[in-house]
């Protein structure tokens, strides 16, 4: 437990609908340990079926970009259309990209 509170170390809940989906952002549960942080969230966001599985992280081990960062931080990528979609030819059967 952190020494400025009473209340456990902070995990994000990640939610997947079905098979061969995205996990999605459900939101976030205090607990313990991570087995706890499981448990918990199973409880708080798949007690009606709306998820076959469940990812648990730490808030203090997520690390994104800030939308200051857009210019410099992306500009590599923009150069390289090869890593866009619109080369690749996409069959029927293929549900989920």
């Amino acid at each position: 437990m952190s020494s400025n509170d009473n209340q456990f170390p902070l995990w994000e809940v990640f939610v997947q609908t079905k098979s061969g989906t995205p996990y999605k952002h459900a939101g976030s549960v205090h607990a313990a340990d991570k087995e706890m942080a499981i448990m918990n969230a199973r409880d708080l966001y798949t007690r009606r079926n709306e998820g076959n599985a469940l990812w648990v992280v730490p808030s203090n081990a997520i690390v994104a970009s800030s939308p200051e960062d857009m210019g410099a931080f992306f500009e590599p990528s923009n150069d390289k259309a090869y890593r866009h979609p619109t080369f690749y030819v996409i069959p029927n059967e293929v549900k989920h990209i």
